[in-house]
């Protein structure tokens, strides 16, 4: 049995519905689709991937810096070792990098040595302290005025686009009808009891929501009458650095925190960049993803107490995300004004690395309250591998290219990505809707031009596969088309996009 996924009507009814195409959303949705279940996701944008979980740091976090006994340490945890089995199978991009938490000073290596005792508690295994010079071998290129480190071995990037798309293009392949452009407008309930979930694409009966929605989580359980919670808009900034400097770091640099923040950190990503960021400022609209000078200039002084030779000239693009903050720890469980409601919300750092374990534990209290599980013989636990032509050496590439001649025609330069490619990523069962849905797929549009040369020849071929006119191909979000017929200038559409 497949699912399906995009814009399409509702089905009467679903054993179970979740509602955000996040990362936490499609990880449920997998979990879930491992038991005779209809499964239904709906997700308010064009795309899954589109909120949180398509701007963060990547960073699967070891488990160090949680308070022990909280879900964020035990889901944190759990979730690093999940990553390490299922990867490969998803086809999510993941490298253990370990990571380094950085000590300037004696006061510093009192931090990361209590950081080591509380990483011991959580669980993680191989936690050392290093000196001066070990670290300085390690990472040749950060502040000779460090004094030593933790090492977590156990810490790794990933791709968070892909690990997203991984998780739900599996749950879709086993049965899972994800619904996109579908905002909720509310929650049916009777004597308490949830019966219904009505979306802007109609209504459909359940008796089971998961509510995964991130920054807009409170909003739905309030339509619950729950106002167990609040949800508080965090930004962080970034500065994403050509490849061409990919070696200025092996592994993710923390500096020591302090009472207030984990501090302006430098990684790797998982396709040869560096990147410095976040900083965490809390404000009042979900949807305010700007870049700002002294942001930008704070990440910048950051970063440099670690690496001091930031390669600022080879900046390639700044960007903003937003983390659902609604206190100390997850909010996870059951509501306590509606059954059959359960929370999967407030999932800041480090939810990217929880994603998988979040899953494990809502389908069991999903079952806690009252959901039949009988597990499905045909689950298919991996998807079919897609091949990267840039990562092949001549000899791969060429065999490639007599396969298929679209791999033969480089549409994105920068990061050799190819049509086959592209015309895979939009036909795959978690396949591209829009222009930014090819870039998080496959990286067109992800380097050093920033998509100013592919992204017609990206335009066209989205138009082509998706039996499209150019005018109707979006950039990302509802609305945000790239082209306009005169017929929607003379309506006035696209003014405010």
């Amino acid at each position: 049995m497949t699912g399906s996924f995009g814009a399409e009507s509702l089905p009467e009814s679903a054993d179970v519905v979740i509602i955000g195409g996040g990362v936490v959303g499609c990880a449920i949705a997998r979990e879930l689709a491992r038991f005779d279940l209809s499964v239904v996701l709906i997700e308010r944008s064009p795309d899954v991937a589109t909120g949180t979980s398509k701007a963060n740091s990547g960073i699967l976090h070891a488990g160090f810096d949680a308070e022990p006994g909280t879900w964020k340490a035990r889901l944190n945890v759990r979730g690093a070792r999940l990553y390490a089995e299922l990867a490969e199978g998803l086809g999510i991009s993941r490298k253990a990098t370990g990571a380094l938490v950085v000590a300037k000073n004696a006061a510093e290596m009192e931090t990361v040595a209590a950081l080591r005792h509380r990483g011991i508690d959580n669980g993680v295994p191989g936690l050392e302290i290093w000196g001066r010079d070990r670290l300085l071998d390690h990472e040749p290129n950060i502040s000779p005025e460090v004094a030593g480190a933790l090492w977590a071995p156990t810490g790794a990037i990933v791709c968070p686009f892909l690990a997203t798309v991984g998780f739900a293009e599996n749950a879709i392949r086993n049965g899972v009808q994800m619904v996109t452009e579908c905002a909720v407008t509310g929650l049916g309930m009777v004597d308490r009891q949830i019966v219904a979930v009505q979306t802007t694409r109609g209504r459909v009966a359940t008796r089971f929501v998961v509510n995964a929605a991130g920054l807009h989580s409170g909003e739905v359980a309030r339509m619950a009458g729950d106002d167990s919670f609040t949800i508080k808009p965090r930004r962080g900034e970034y500065i994403l650095f050509d490849r061409s400097v990919g070696q200025l770091v092996n592994t993710v640099l923390f500096p020591a925190p302090d009472k207030v923040s984990k501090g302006i950190l430098v990684s790797p990503t998982v396709h040869g960049n560096v990147f410095i960021g976040p900083d965490a400022v809390d404000i009042n609209d979900p949807e305010d993803k700007e870049t700002t000078a002294g942001g930008l200039a704070g990440i910048i002084a950051g970063a440099r107490r670690i690496v001091p030779a930031l390669p600022l000239g080879t900046a390639i693009t700044e960007f903003a995300g937003l983390r659902a903050a609604a206190g100390k720890d997850f909010v996870i469980g059951s509501s306590p004004a509606a059954r059959g409601l359960v929370h999967a919300a407030g999932i800041q750092s480090p939810g990217l690395t929880s994603a998988p374990a979040i899953g494990e534990i809502i389908v069991e209290m999903l079952q806690d309250v009252g959901l039949r599980l009988k597990r499905k013989a045909s689950f298919v636990p991996v998807n079919p591998q897609k091949p990267r032509f840039h990562d092949l050496d001549r000899e791969g590439q060429a065999r490639l290219v007599a396969s298929d001649p679209l791999f033969g025609r480089v549409i994105c330069r920068c990061e050799t990505i190819t049509e086959a490619e592209i015309v895979a990523a939009i036909q795959s069962p978690c396949g591209a809707r829009t222009v930014d849905g090819v870039k998080r797929r496959v990286r067109a549009g992800a380097g050093r031009c920033q998509g100013g040369f592919c992204g017609p020849r990206v335009t066209a071929i989205l138009a082509r596969e998706l039996g499209i006119p150019v005018t109707a191909v979006r950039k990302d979000s509802t609305g945000s088309w790239l082209f306009l017929s005169r017929a929607q200038l003379e309506a006035g559409e696209g003014v405010d996009a």
